[in-house]
């Protein structure tokens, strides 16, 4: 399973939080976000690999931020178009693109987007682009039949462990942990994650 934390920015959290051994660390290049990178941290992962979220962003800006931060993916988190997606793939980008789920007739937006993308990410359909620290009904993904692995998003806390464990699909790749594990946004509760990581990896 792999296990994505996002929302980082301090350069000695990300420190901290990469020797837990993590797998994906995410950094928000998404203005309105609690959770922007304003300036680049003084330590980037080196081990984990770093991945970059925005959310309807004029691709030269993708771009520019892929290069400078040495992004290993790209997850866009609002209506990027399949077409997005494409150029950016075929400049050599690995993609992740995140759907708000609340109902089984989300996952059909999936779709277009088949092939284009390394994983998907599901998260719960709010307001804004994620971030709701509310988690929507994992059951709806038996009715996923695509063939992209995905992650999983969307208030998974440390009382999440057992369902994690009992929760099947064949594409299920990974977790997205975010809001549940921090003392203030864009830091995270290293204990807190390691005694999540102790009980899932148990």
């Amino acid at each position: 399973m792999l296990i994505k934390v996002c929302g980082m920015r301090d350069a000695e959290n990300i420190r901290q939080v990469e020797s837990l051994g993590v797998d994906l660390i995410g950094l928000i290049f998404y203005p309105k976000s609690s959770r922007f990178v304003v300036c680049p941290p003084s330590y980037l992962p080196y081990k984990a690999k770093t991945v970059g979220v925005f959310v309807n962003e004029a691709q030269e800006t993708v771009l520019a931020l892929y290069n400078q931060f040495s992004l290993n993916f790209v997850q866009l988190h609002g209506t990027e178009s399949p077409e997005y997606c494409v150029s950016l793939r075929d400049k050599g980008l690995n993609l992740i693109k995140a759907f708000s789920v609340a109902t089984s007739s989300d996952l059909k937006a999936t779709e277009k987007y088949e092939g284009l993308c390394s994983y998907f990410l599901f998260d719960t359909k709010c307001e804004g682009h994620g971030g709701s620290g509310e988690q929507f009904d994992w059951s709806i993904l038996s009715h996923y039949q695509g063939k992209t692995p995905f992650l999983l998003s969307g208030g998974i806390s440390p009382q999440s462990v057992k369902e994690l464990k009992a929760f099947q699909h064949e594409l299920f790749a990974g977790v997205d942990l975010n809001s549940c594990f921090e003392t203030a946004p864009g830091m995270k509760d290293v204990e807190k994650l390691s005694r999540f990581f102790k009980e899932l990896r148990k």
